[in-house]
């Protein structure tokens, strides 16, 4: 690689913010897409669709049910959805070489691994959410290196797309790797999705999380909203969606 050729981090940072307003005029337009239901009334052209990454390795634990959750509850607001699995196999990290901006690739310039098959994904997607298992009060590393390479790298794909996080662990740490997922979307101009609480579930064993009610509540009362937000941006005509009656739980039951 031509060192020559590096751009800072910071550089490529104000390059990307230059993109934002483009991008918050798209999401208010045809960047975010009407629902089924709405789409010839709307005048748009396809389904509103939002990415959902399982950062566990685990391919069908706790990370898993609460995304699926999500996506049961957009399907109910015809918003459709896809849960992309990062896998076990290594994501490498950022190595600050520049050339993916210096080159204009709008991907990472290192394709052997899934970084540049979710880039291709977000091109297309409305929303992104990011689910990861705690490893010792962090998320997976796998999560977070694939999340600094994508924002690095294909940015633009993300700018002004609504964003959440979703954080799973068995008692502690859950609440630190929600906040350390929700950074990268704060300098990419991303609206972040709220619920009734933070987006967390409690499990340890695979699929434990499904006893965690209010942890699932939690997590169908994000899908409304994020679907709520996306219409709304893409048709102004969106309706407030209506609360669940709240289930409050514990750690010792």
């Amino acid at each position: 690689m031509d060192s020559s050729n590096k751009i800072s981090r910071r550089e490529a940072v104000k390059k990307m913010g230059a993109v934002a307003a483009t991008a918050a005029i798209s999401m208010s337009g045809v960047g975010a897409l009407a629902s089924c239901a709405e789409t010839v009334a709307a005048g748009l052209d396809r389904p509103l669709k939002v990415l959902l990454l399982n950062g566990s390795p685990r391919r069908n634990g706790n990370t898993f049910t609460l995304l699926s959750e999500i996506a049961s509850q957009l399907n109910k607001n015809k918003i459709e959805s896809e849960i992309f699995q990062l896998g076990n196999r290594p994501i490498r990290g950022c190595v600050a070489c520049g050339q993916c901006h210096a080159k204009g690739l709008d991907k990472c310039v290192f394709d052997d691994d899934v970084c540049n098959q979710i880039a291709e994904k977000l091109a297309t997607c409305d929303a992104l959410v990011v689910g990861s298992p705690v490893y010792y009060g962090m998320p997976a590393g796998q999560v977070l290196s694939v999340l600094q390479r994508l924002g690095y790298s294909a940015g633009k794909y993300m700018q002004g797309k609504p964003a959440a996080a979703v954080t799973v662990c068995r008692r502690g740490g859950a609440t630190s790797a929600f906040m350390s997922l929700q950074m990268a979307f704060q300098m990419l101009n991303m609206p972040i999705v709220t619920s009734q609480y933070w987006n967390i579930g409690y499990g340890a064993a695979p699929g434990e999380v499904a006893k965690d009610e209010e942890g699932l509540q939690t997590m169908r009362t994000l899908a409304d909203n994020l679907a709520y937000m996306l219409t709304q941006f893409a048709t102004g005509t969106a309706q407030p969606p209506k609360r669940e009656q709240w289930k409050m739980t514990n750690f010792i039951r």
